[in-house]
Order: C-alpha cells, then sequence, then structure tokens
C-alpha cells in the first residue's frame, strides 16, 4: 500500500484537532479534543495522544507517510519542543518526542501554527502560485509566516513571520511578549474590542463585546467601533509594510476571526498601507483575504511537513 497520506496535527489554546490529509489537502479522517490549557502539561500531552489513537484506529492509517504538526508557539523545531503562551502547562515540551511515542519511528515535523497557515494558503489559499509573500492570522492573537523564492520559510526554530510581536508603537503599552507597542496588542480581537469599550462604545441588547460586534457596529456606522477598526488597521498596515520592505513580498494574506469583518478591516487596512509601503519595491503590495477556511491549520500542518519530506507544494 502506498503511503500518500501525511497525518496532521493541530493544536491550540481552544483545540486539539487532527486529520488524515490526502495529496490535494482533502481530509480524508479527523478528530479533535478541547485543549485542557488550564490543566497539567501531562493532561494536554494525554489529549493529543487520544486524538492521534483515534487517527491511527482508521483503516487509512497504513497509507501514512509522516506526521505534521503545526502549534501555538513559541516552538522549536531544532529541539522538537513547545512552549505555547496560552498553554501553561507546556515550557519547552518535548512534544515531538512525544508524539513519535504514540506513531512509531516515522517522521515528525514541528512549524508554529502562523507558519502552518502560511503553508496553507500557499497550497490551497490566496498566496498559490507566488513566490514572495506574508501570510497571516488576526484573531485572539496575531501570528505569521513567510513564503519566499517559492517555498515555505520556516526558519531555524519554525517561528519564522510571526509578525504579531512587530513593535509598530515604541511608546506603546507593554507587550506580554516583553517588548512594548507590538501589532498584536493593537490588532487582535480583543485588544479591537477593549479599546472601542474604553473609548465609549457600547454592545447592543445582548451584551456581545467581541470583536465581531465591533465590527457589526462599525459596519451599521457606529464612529467609536470604527476608530478601533482603524486603529488596528494602522498597525497591521505598519508590520505588513516593514515585512515587505526587508523581504519583497509580493503579497500579504489574511485570515482569522478579525479579518471576518471584511471591508470594515481591509478598506482602512489598504488606505493606511500606502502610507507606509512607500519605496518603489512595495508600493504594489497586495492585501487579499485568506483563501483557506476552518481546516487550514490541519491543511497547513500537512502542507509544512510536505516541504520537510521534499515533496513539492
Amino acid at each position: 500500500m502506498d503511503q500518500d497520506l501525511l497525518a496532521a496535527l493541530d493544536i491550540g489554546g481552544t483545540k486539539i484537532a487532527g486529520a488524515l490529509v490526502d495529496d490535494d489537502g482533502g481530509l480524508l479522517v479527523s478528530t479533535r479534543r478541547p485543549t485542557p490549557a488550564r490543566e497539567s502539561g501531562d493532561d494536554v500531552m494525554r489529549a493529543v495522544t487520544e486524538v492521534l489513537d483515534e487517527l491511527r484506529a482508521s483503516d487509512q492509517w497504513p497509507r501514512v507517510a509522516a506526521v505534521g504538526i503545526g502549534s501555538a508557539g513559541p516552538v522549536d523545531g531544532r529541539r522538537g519542543t513547545v512552549s505555547p503562551v496560552n498553554i501553561p502547562g507546556w515550557r519547552d515540551h518535548p512534544l515531538v518526542d512525544g508524539v513519535r511515542a504514540t506513531v512509531g519511528n516515522m517522521p515528525v515535523s514541528l512549524v508554529g501554527d502562523g507558519v502552518a497557515i502560511t503553508a496553507a494558503e500557499h497550497w490551497q489559499g490566496a498566496a498559490r502560485g507566488r513566490d514572495n509573500a506574508l501570510c497571516m492570522v488576526v484573531s485572539t492573537g496575531v501570528g505569521g509566516g513567510l513564503v519566499l523564492d517559492g517555498r515555505l520559510h520556516t526558519g531555524p526554530t519554525g517561528n519564522a513571520g510571526h509578525i504579531g510581536h512587530i513593535s509598530v508603537d515604541l511608546d506603546g503599552a507593554p507587550c506580554p511578549c516583553g517588548a512594548r507597542g507590538c501589532v498584536e496588542g493593537l490588532a487582535s480581537g480583543p485588544n479591537i474590542a477593549r479599546r472601542a469599550l474604553e473609548d465609549g462604545w457600547r454592545p447592543g441588547p445582548d451584551g456581545d463585546t467581541s470583536a465581531r460586534a465591533v465590527a457589526a457596529a462599525a459596519r451599521a456606522g457606529d464612529p467609536v467601533a470604527a476608530a478601533s477598526f482603524e486603529r488596528a488597521a494602522r498597525a497591521l498596515a505598519a508590520g505588513i509594510a516593514a515585512t515587505a520592505t526587508l523581504v519583497e513580498i509580493e503579497i500579504a494574506v489574511i485570515g482569522g476571526g478579525v479579518a471576518q469583518a471584511g471591508e470594515v478591516l481591509f478598506g482602512p487596512l489598504r488606505r493606511t498601507l500606502a502610507e507606509y509601503a512607500t519605496l518603489s519595491f512595495v508600493r504594489d503590495l497586495e492585501v487579499v483575504p485568506a483563501g483557506t477556511g476552518t481546516d487550514a491549520g490541519l491543511v497547513g500542518a500537512a502542507a509544512a511537513c510536505r516541504e520537510a519530506l521534499g515533496r513539492p507544494v
């Protein structure tokens, strides 16, 4: 039997998902568990093992050639360890060794979740066919990854392209990462909502204070809600322009829950980008919504694994 499938894991602070992925990016078998993020590291690893065991119970498992992991980070792909900010029980946790203990002696690759999303967009999404791209996830946090010269650029540890922690406000608020004025602190969903509330926006009768509710208010003409998205868009524009100037990307792809705001985000983002991307080689930079859907983390973990195996994406 041909080993033409890859097993993929997408590990985050709320869910641990797994799938068997074919050569077209299709999910043949999939499963998930809630992440016991506030429990011990052993409990979190136990949930990962349960996901793997369910995949291994499939009659398709003999076709699996390798396992690809996309994890919340920071990750260290060289050592096979992870230290997700939102999973306190995992600090320098030997995730790759733990996975190998379950799946046996097959190749296992590890990248950060932003790099995984980038791999998905380059393989099946809006960055397909592009040689130089930045792909971002703007949600509870802000992450990203790079495609350079037609290949996924993971960096030595699997964290390259982590745009959420570029500082765009040198006198800005302290960030949990230790820096100040990071893109994430200005443009993540919770921070968009927090700024809107601080500036006087009030939720509707349902009491929803999420970034999605702020986007709906902005769409309906609320100036305070619109200003909060304008501020987030400016931070994203500054980070994207800095990245484009450094490595000459041709397209920036943005996904995640905040990107679902549509033109409430993309309108001011494209407008303010023109103020930052001023040099001749970055003026024509495109900014587009992501093309992959809710399974992008799994598809991306498989895509990054394909590249690690030397298979074309």
